[in-house]
């Protein structure tokens, strides 16, 4: 039996450079896993079994279905295809990522079955040859095989790990709430686009400056408006973070907002205060 943690990611920037002809948006992005945040973990369990089967317990695991349409299996029929061969096992996936959210939770949950269906069976893929297989699945999927701390280029998918950046200390508010990313990105298509990534950040230039800044990247995300006008609603999210003394930033298209605190007490005590007004929204740090 395989053991594998899918844990959530967080943007804290994310530019969008441009529009391809095929319509899809250029971006440059750096991105955290967030390793430190036990509450906003998945884990996927696999064993060897006559045939493959997928099962979604969890108390995230409402509404989503266990069939091929699911990034977990996709990834496993990736691999099948990779090596020529059926690989068959019974998966089960523990969600607590929320769908729908900009945490990246079946992105994760993708690359963690392939790291499984490796480990399980032994195929000895590469490194290359699995982001090669992440990229296939989905722009966020190859990151999570990294971890850490990475810049993510073109549609997000070419990646490249970054020195560890920590995070400020930080609170996440979970509404109930689901916006849907190809919404967001036919809105942003709508708009004019803004104008900028980390080029040019302490005078650097060439395809990778991100790779030698000197300090955290700025607190940005170019989807925030898109998302706004996508779902109106978001804007009570951010306010009530504002009100509390946070900084907030959208995660990914939505729906969770990340705010950063000066220190660990601010975080905290707006925690406090947040759980009293919003106990309909779910709340993640990481030490929660």
């Amino acid at each position: 039996m395989i053991r594998e943690t899918a844990p959530a990611k967080f943007n804290r920037f994310l530019s969008v450079l441009g529009r391809r002809s095929d319509g899809f948006h250029l971006l440059e992005l750096v991105t955290t896993v967030l390793h430190d945040w036990p509450s906003l973990h998945d884990e996927l369990t696999v064993e060897a079994a006559p045939a493959l089967s997928l099962e979604i317990i969890g108390p995230a695991s409402c509404g989503l279905l266990p069939d091929d349409s699911n990034l977990v299996t996709r990834a496993w029929r990736a691999l099948e295809r990779e090596i020529g061969r059926e690989l068959p096992a019974r998966i089960t996936l523990s969600k607590r990522i929320p769908h729908g959210a900009g945490l990246g939770g079946g992105s994760s949950d993708a690359a963690a079955a392939l790291r499984a269906g490796n480990a399980l069976y032994q195929l000895g893929l590469p490194s290359a040859a699995l982001l090669r297989l992440a990229a296939g699945l989905g722009s966020d999927v190859p990151l999570f095989l990294l971890g850490g701390t990475v810049l993510g280029l073109d549609l997000g998918q070419r990646v490249i790990p970054m020195r560890n950046i920590p995070l400020p200390p930080m609170l996440i508010a979970c509404p109930a709430l689901h916006v849907s990313t190809s919404s967001v990105y036919k809105e942003l298509s709508r708009s004019e686009l803004p104008v900028g990534g980390l080029r040019g950040i302490n005078g650097l230039s060439g395809p990778c400056p991100s790779l030698g800044i000197n300090e955290a990247p700025p607190w940005r995300n170019d989807l925030t408006n898109a998302a706004l006008s996508v779902c109106p609603a978001l804007a009570q999210v951010r306010d009530a973070l504002s009100a509390v003394g946070g900084d907030p930033l959208l995660c990914g298209s939505g729906s969770c907002w990340a705010a950063r605190f000066i220190n660990l007490s601010e975080r905290d005590a707006a925690l406090e205060k947040l759980s009293v007004l919003h106990p309909e929204w779910t709340f993640y740090s990481d030490s929660t």
